[in-house]
């Protein structure tokens, strides 16, 4: 064989397989749901206290949705990618 055809075999091989990709912009579209359900509480007046800051939502599921999302990153990024032989 030649070099020649070495480096025509050669093809660029990214560190993480295309499911793991996919998986990542999942694990990063939950990571922003659970930063949007944070927003709000704010109040009309800053004279006057809001309790609509301390609601379930967001002292509680959003920072676990958050949480669940970088769970997942970690999950798509050690997850191994399935090896496809190719003729």
């Amino acid at each position: 064989m030649s070099k020649k055809n070495k480096s025509e075999d050669k093809k660029i091989e990214f560190a993480l397989g295309r499911e793991n990709y996919i998986l990542l912009v999942i694990g990063f579209v939950i990571i922003i749901f659970g930063f949007l359900l944070m927003i709000g509480g704010k109040a009309e007046s800053p004279d006057v206290f809001n309790e609509k800051i301390f609601s379930f939502r967001r002292i509680t599921l959003a920072p676990i949705i958050v949480l669940l999302g970088f769970i997942f990153e970690i999950y798509a990024i050690m997850k191994k990618p399935k090896e496809t032989e190719e003729n």
